[in-house]
């Protein structure tokens, strides 16, 4: 008698497709959170096998900051357009246009803050009931109290003392009318495993995450791109480097590493060898020691 043996990236995609097939069974309205990172990418990527030969039953949701890398955008629109999928935007320009929130000024601003008030507006004003994640609990401490269906009450709070037991992979997405939840398809999955399945699957990323050169000022132990938003300090200089990014957000806050790794196979070897967190080059989760998940219990993705 045969024996099916699955290898561990196997495993994790079936836990994942398990996941989008639940949040489709169980929501009337979900959305896929799309920023334009490999994890968001991956995301989408897995909702297209788990419903193959169908289109992805699911609408993706950005929220724009209006600082983002060109490239991202760019990425994101050929995607969209690739995929025949539908793209819902939410726009932090509007909101503080509309005054809904204030934007930050000085040196270390950001809107990374300011996409809370947005990214709630548009699960409202969409009627979103689920919105589901790229999150992975090795990102952040504050990311690893999540569950696969976390709760938000019908402010968009999240509770990490308040969440649902999920025995045996059983999930109860029953919710109020107001609240919703955030889904999280690769939770169990670490940095490693994305890169690995990015290379297994030939997953097309942005040329952000290739090593490249780049004009850069030296911030917060991290290489912070030039931009017409960066705000120049006295003393600080620009260089230019060969540079590629972990992670991407707001390009404010956005940091990257020296790094000769321009192909996914050196990539995936340079991730091995690291010893420190994707996002210990994201500026705006230096501001506190609990700076991730007080942006989480207000909302944040």
């Amino acid at each position: 008698m045969s024996k099916y043996y699955l290898n561990y990236l196997d495993e994790l995609e079936s836990e994942a497709i398990y996941v989008l097939r639940e949040v489709w069974a169980q929501f009337q309205n979900p959305v896929i959170l799309f920023s334009g990172g490999k994890d968001s990418i991956v995301v989408t990527h897995l909702a297209k096998k788990a419903f193959y030969p169908a289109r992805i039953p699911f609408a993706l949701m950005h929220v724009d900051t209006g600082h983002n890398f060109p490239e991202t955008i760019a990425f994101r629109d050929s995607l969209i357009e690739n995929l025949g999928a539908r793209l819902i935007v939410g726009s932090v320009q509007e909101s503080i246009d509309k005054g809904r929130v204030a934007e930050e000024r000085g040196k270390n601003a950001t809107r990374n803050a300011l996409q809370i008030t947005t990214l709630l507006d548009a699960i409202e004003d969409n009627k979103v009931d689920c919105a589901i994640g790229g999150g992975r609990r090795d990102e952040e401490k504050a990311r690893a109290k999540e569950r696969f269906f976390s709760h938000r009450d019908d402010f968009g709070q999240w509770d990490p003392k308040n969440q649902r037991p999920e025995l045996w992979n059983l999930f109860n997405g029953k919710h109020f009318e107001g609240e919703h939840f955030r889904v999280f398809p690769i939770s169990n999955w670490t940095e490693m495993d994305v890169w690995n399945y990015i290379l297994r699957e030939n997953i097309e990323i942005p040329s952000l995450y290739f090593a490249h050169e780049r004009e850069v000022v030296w911030r917060n132990n991290s290489w912070i791109p030039k931009s017409e938003y960066l705000i120049m300090d006295e003393g600080e200089t620009i260089h230019k480097k060969k540079i590629r990014f972990r992670t991407l957000g707001d390009i404010t806050i956005t940091g990257g590493i020296e790094s000769d790794a321009d192909t996914l196979e050196k990539i995936v070897q340079e991730v091995a060898a690291m010893r420190q967190t994707e996002r210990g080059n994201r500026s705006d989760d230096k501001r506190s020691e609990t700076a991730m998940e007080d942006r989480k219990k207000q909302g944040y993705f």
